[in-house]
């Protein structure tokens, strides 16, 4: 045998296989999480769903336990059930999370206006039914704009089924309407002298972005998938219409206002607001307001916009956890 072979190949074998077990020790250490060990499951997964309401198609979002507290979450404009998200990746292990898209929203069914009357009446007539077919007799109502008006109908048509109300940047109050409520005003007064300018204030690319960010200084805590997801929806055949519809609908909460604010002075339901100051469209002085109404009401104004939950998803689920839990 040569020489190299006999004197140096036990040193140079030896060396080798160390090298080999550090170099499948880093291995180890560098491979991804899943495949160092098993992925823990989700306890309480979200379901995506449809029931019919109505003879219509609604779609909705349902996680955690069903004999945990039951929260019942109303959607603004432009949005769907998706804005909760956060909420149900950080509540579904202690409450039955259900959120729904209203009729010409999301998911759901979209009917022709022409055959179907969108309006805040019959949608949340539409909701109430939506409750009735899952066997929802007992729930907390978290509305957030578009959800205040929807909400309230419920609350005030089956008040026997509310445990509480959170209401996040939703109107109940007039001066609760900001200055730039003057062109929507004015759409109400006439409509078809003002249809262009309403679409343009209301539903355009522009607008939708402002929604989200509003005043907030920091505008880079925004996604921009955020409203040009919403806008996307909105440019969808038929939405212009619908939603127009639906907005000239919006003259009767203003008038409903008065009856809700006896509701909540005669009730004094459990009431949690959340407030995001940044929100161009509801004036700041609509929190206090509630509480003159509710004087126990519970009151958080934070450093967000109209959907706070853009931003401020664990704070507002800490506050709706602490909430639910004192509800006893």
């Amino acid at each position: 045998m040569h020489p190299f072979y006999s004197s140096r190949w036990p040193r140079f074998l030896h060396v080798s296989l160390m090298v080999l077990a550090v170099s499948m020790m880093l291995a180890i250490f560098q491979m991804p999480a899943h495949a160092q060990a098993k992925e823990r499951p989700v306890k309480h997964p979200t379901f995506y769903r449809t029931i019919q309401v109505d003879g219509l198609s609604i779609f909705y979002r349902e996680a955690g336990p069903k004999d945990a507290p039951t929260l019942l979450l109303l959607h603004g404009l432009p949005s769907s059930s998706r804005m909760f998200e956060p909420l149900f990746t950080q509540l579904s292990d202690r409450y039955h999370l259900i959120a729904p898209d209203y009729p010409g929203f999301g998911h759901s069914d979209w009917p022709d206006p022409k055959k179907f009357a969108y309006t805040f009446d019959h949608i949340a007539e539409t909701m109430n039914r939506f409750t009735e077919a899952l066997g929802l007799s007992r729930y907390t109502l978290y509305m957030q704009d578009y959800g205040g008006p929807v909400g309230f109908r419920m609350a005030l048509a089956h008040p026997d089924r509310i445990e509480a109300l959170i209401v996040q940047n939703a109107v109940a109050h007039n001066e609760g309407l900001g200055a730039i409520w003057k062109t929507r005003r004015a759409y109400w007064a006439d409509r078809s002298a003002n249809e262009s300018a309403l679409r343009a204030n209301l539903l355009s690319l522009a607008t939708t972005r402002t929604r989200h960010v509003g005043s907030d200084p920091n505008v880079d805590r925004y996604t921009p998938d955020l409203w040009t997801d919403e806008f996307a929806f909105l440019s969808q055949p038929g939405q212009m219409d619908i939603q127009s519809d639906l907005f000239y609908a919006y003259r009767t909460n203003v008038d409903s206002y008065p009856k809700w604010q006896a509701w909540m002075r005669e009730r004094q339901p459990r009431l949690l607001v959340i407030w995001g100051k940044y929100d161009p469209s509801f004036d700041l002085s609509e929190p206090e307001a509630y509480r003159r109404d509710v004087p126990n009401a519970e009151v958080h104004v934070l450093d967000a916009g109209h959907f706070a939950l853009d931003t401020k998803a664990d704070e507002i689920a800490a506050l709706i956890g602490q909430f639910v839990k004192t509800q006893k």
